[in-house]
């Protein structure tokens, strides 16, 4: 069998760029896309020069619309079928509604919401139907929880859940495994850590390192697995939310917010 090649956006830095060393770590060839001036011809001379795998990068604006068909315009033209697509590019903040611009939300949308699902359709269309592909939607915990302070960036990845799993029944029975990562917190920037090694109790331990939810994600993916929800706490955490009544959530909320006011 040729060897398998792989699709990652936002594969510059944070979790796209724990994603490519995975990746290439299992002799899996790259595909990365990231916004230009973000250190991908580093990246990719650094995999190069460590793995034995072919690295290719194109340095894009996905909000752009034309992007999304010169990622495999380029790909025909190196004859380059891509077997598993990491819709990983995203846009995240932690700030009252007000706080942010329209144009912040417009760019949040757009990435969060419009990009995988056009990345996905082009994907799915020149895909090899003789050997099984591979999608990850990476979501987050915030789409299935309420979390102050993260309004739009939750609604994003809600959408990305339900997109998910109504993808997965059109495409079942077919050779696309297509696979939700719902992380919690992820250590993926020096502000990020900074924030996060405040915190205390359950919440310190929903946080995990970018290569350690690189690992069990792609671990979960080339196994098929419908959603990967790294770390035992996160897990518990997804289970209680399917427990509690809503009157408990919402009361648990409110306090939460009560504590972000205060602080």
């Amino acid at each position: 069998m040729s060897q398998l090649t792989a699709i990652i956006t936002g594969a510059s830095e944070g979790l796209g760029k724990s994603f490519a060393i995975e990746l290439a770590s299992r002799n899996i060839n790259l595909v990365l896309v990231a916004l230009p001036s973000s250190g991908l011809p580093e990246l990719a001379s650094f995999i190069r020069k460590n793995f034995a795998i072919d690295v290719n990068y194109l340095e894009a604006d996905l909000t752009c619309t034309e992007s999304y068909p010169e990622i495999f315009n380029y790909l025909q033209k190196q004859q380059i079928t891509a077997h598993l697509l990491i819709n990983n590019a995203g846009l995240g903040n932690w700030s009252w509604f007000e706080e942010k611009s329209i144009c912040f939300y417009k760019t949040q949308i757009e990435l969060n919401v419009i990009t995988p699902v056009l990345l996905t359709r082009l994907f799915l269309a020149q895909t090899d139907v003789a050997i099984t592909s591979y999608i990850l939607n990476v979501g987050s915990l915030g789409g299935l929880f309420v979390v102050p302070k993260k309004q739009v960036y939750g609604a994003t990845k809600s959408f990305i859940r339900y997109f998910t799993r109504c993808l997965q029944l059109e495409l079942h029975g077919s050779n696309v495994k297509l696979s939700l990562l719902s992380p919690g917190g992820i250590n993926t920037k020096p502000e990020l850590l900074v924030m996060n090694n405040t915190l205390k109790g359950i919440s310190k331990a929903t946080i995990l390192e970018p290569e350690q939810v690189a690992r069990i994600a792609i671990d979960g993916l080339l196994k098929g697995k419908k959603e990967i929800i790294p770390g035992m706490v996160n897990k518990l955490l997804v289970l209680l939310n399917s427990l509690l009544p809503d009157y408990v959530k919402d009361s648990i909320i409110k306090r939460r917010l009560n504590t972000i006011l205060e602080s």
